[in-house]
């Protein structure tokens, strides 16, 4: 009898064991999250077809990334001349707790233009999935209210050596400047109308910021070789920061600039003798960045030069 009591007693523990597991809801996992997206250039959500396209977040896994995908899909009730859709996988995120996503890639010559849903998705190794979402723009290059073109580029210093990027943007090699050279630098860009805002931008590579637009200037960790801007612009021109005066002179001439200088050529002059952006010699990044906010699209190009003695 007590033997059959004890098997009784077991049994029914057992039940109540398997009940409760029953009645136990599956564990919450936690999810990726993600902010500072970015998408297009300036974030303005716009994809030019055959050209690239920027994209930029800070994901944090829930456990660790397995996977990042990104999809550009037509939407329901938006008319199209043909069918198209685009996806993206990378793969190099994997094992990651928290990255930041920024890449580039060209949007195929074969896209068709018009409104799409552009889904970023970020899945976990443990199971769960993040997807953000955002409405885009693709559109042909001819059909741009503006096309910023970066038509030439010259830079030169005091003892007569000259540089140069041209419109096909084939970068000069082997550009040193050393302590007291003056650098001087002339820009064309052309197909612009509206409101935009160039700046020329001296940057240490260590610091590892090439802004791509110009609110996206960290002004702590730049030198500022020349700021200028066009306003009310009402026909497409080119813009450029030395203007000629058609008499052998200049309305605004080329702006000189000392390497070495304790500050630089902001509007105010920021200051080069503390904080990230004093110099040190080493490799620099020089750098145009355009961004014309009537038409809400950027320039952007950079090349890679050499500070010595300061």
């Amino acid at each position: 009898m007590k033997n059959k009591t004890n098997v009784l007693l077991i049994a029914l523990l057992f039940s109540l064991f398997i009940s409760s597991c029953k009645d136990d809801p599956d564990p919450i996992l936690p999810v990726p999250t993600i902010e500072n997206v970015e998408i297009g250039s300036g974030n303005n959500h716009i994809g030019v077809i055959g050209r690239d396209f920027h994209l930029n977040a800070d994901i944090v896994a829930g456990d660790k990334i397995d996977l990042v995908q990104v999809k550009i899909e037509p939407i329901a009730g938006e008319t199209y001349a043909g069918d198209w859709n685009f996806e993206l996988t990378w793969e190099q995120f994997k094992g990651a707790k928290n990255t930041n996503i920024h890449q580039h890639f060209d949007i195929p010559e074969e896209a068709v233009e018009g409104k799409y849903e552009f889904t970023i998705i970020v899945t976990d190794e443990n199971g769960t999935i993040l997807e953000e979402k955002a409405e885009i723009q693709i559109i042909a290059p001819s059909n741009l209210a503006v096309d910023p073109l970066l038509y030439i580029w010259m830079i030169t210093t005091d003892q007569g050596d000259f540089h140069y990027v041209n419109e096909d943007l084939i970068n000069p090699e082997n550009v040193e400047f050393s302590k007291d050279e003056i650098l001087k630098s002339d820009v064309t860009i052309n197909n612009v109308k509206g409101d935009g805002k160039m700046y020329l931008l001296l940057i240490r590579k260590d610091l590892n910021h090439r802004p791509e637009s110009v609110d996206a200037i960290d002004f702590s960790k730049v030198i500022v070789y020349d700021y200028y801007a066009h306003e009310n612009e009402e026909d497409v021109y080119s813009f450029a920061n030395v203007i000629y005066d058609g008499s052998g002179g200049f309305l605004r001439p080329t702006p000189e600039f000392k390497i070495g200088s304790p500050t630089d050529n902001n509007i105010p002059a920021g200051d080069l003798t503390t904080g990230e952006n004093a110099w040190k010699p080493g490799e620099y990044y020089f750098g145009v960045v355009y961004t014309n906010s009537t038409y809400d699209i950027s320039l952007y190009h950079y090349f890679e030069l050499k500070v010595s003695g300061v």
